[in-house]
């Protein structure tokens, strides 16, 4: 059985995390009282119908005082040895702010007597779900995604038998729009030969075959790519020792657009050649 407990910072994209898994097949719950999450996957565990053996509930700060009982009661599946995996949704301050705001929204920490600003309420619930956070199987930082890519995401991290087995994400990026703050290994890229400066690359992107030539033709960058390859290789056995269910491996340049991209697919490329579970993504490729 999968069964996958969504949690989080409000307004980093949990509702959204939820219908997505819900699009691969998942029986999804929100907000389940933290009392009935033990109750919840016995029902789950033993349910004829097979739709229920891929679950995922929704647990965060909406429980109010609940905060306690729900640490009992993932303390009390763990003691069960029941297999379940966490995701943990966050994103920055500012971020959720801004969200909160657009929607007209009161975050669910707001009571007017306690917490006088959104920005008093997001500070109080990160404090709250620091130890969750650091402990959680899955990490997604929505800072700097769009619905649409937070959804290819949870779609390559879960679908198949990803709950079981170590997920690899090779992500592109560029600095100048931040840097993804849950990358487990993280390169930069901008020491290589620039295409933006050759006029007629400028405006393609490391996925089209002309980029892809240029960046990978120099000496410096097939020793970069080599060692870079070289460590993945030999860090990813540890990684699955350790029982770690993803790892995002971050590669950056300075927009996102030729040079990450064209060595994050490189390094895709040989880790699907490897056999290992992995998947591509290349955050800022359509930014101007």
């Amino acid at each position: 059985m999968q069964f996958i407990i969504v949690t989080g910072i409000s307004g980093a994209g949990k509702t959204s995390a939820l219908h997505a898994l819900e699009d691969i097949g998942f029986y999804c719950v929100d907000n389940i009282p933290p009392a009935l999450l033990g109750t919840f996957y016995e029902l789950c565990e033993k349910s004829s119908d097979e739709r229920m053996k891929k679950a995922a509930v929704v647990l965060d700060v909406r429980m109010g005082n609940s905060f306690d009982e729900f640490s009992n009661a993932l303390l009390k599946l763990h003691k069960e040895n029941h297999a379940y995996k966490t995701l943990f949704l966050d994103a920055a301050n500012s971020v959720i702010v801004s969200r909160f705001r657009a929607t007209r929204r009161n975050h669910p920490l707001f009571s007017g007597s306690q917490f006088y600003t959104i920005e008093d309420a997001v500070n109080k619930e990160k404090e709250l779900f620091a130890k969750l956070k650091m402990t959680s199987d899955y990490l997604i930082d929505t800072t700097f995604l769009s619905a649409a890519q937070l959804k290819e995401r949870i779609t390559n991290l879960f679908i198949g038998n990803g709950i079981s087995s170590l997920t690899i994400n090779c992500m592109s990026f560029g600095f100048k729009y931040g840097v993804p703050t849950e990358a487990d290994l993280m390169f930069d890229v901008r020491c290589l030969p620039n295409p933006y400066y050759v006029e007629e690359l400028k405006y393609q992107t490391g996925l089209d075959e002309p980029v892809r030539e240029y960046v990978m033709k120099w000496p410096q960058t097939k020793t970069l790519l080599q060692k870079i390859t070289d460590l993945v290789d030999y860090s990813i056995p540890f990684y699955r020792d350790e029982g770690k269910s993803q790892l995002l491996i971050a590669i950056g340049c300075t927009g996102g657009k030729h040079r990450s991209v064209a060595t994050t697919q490189a390094l895709y490329n040989h880790l699907s050649e490897e056999k290992n579970k992995v998947s591509v993504h290349h955050r800022d490729i359509s930014k101007a």
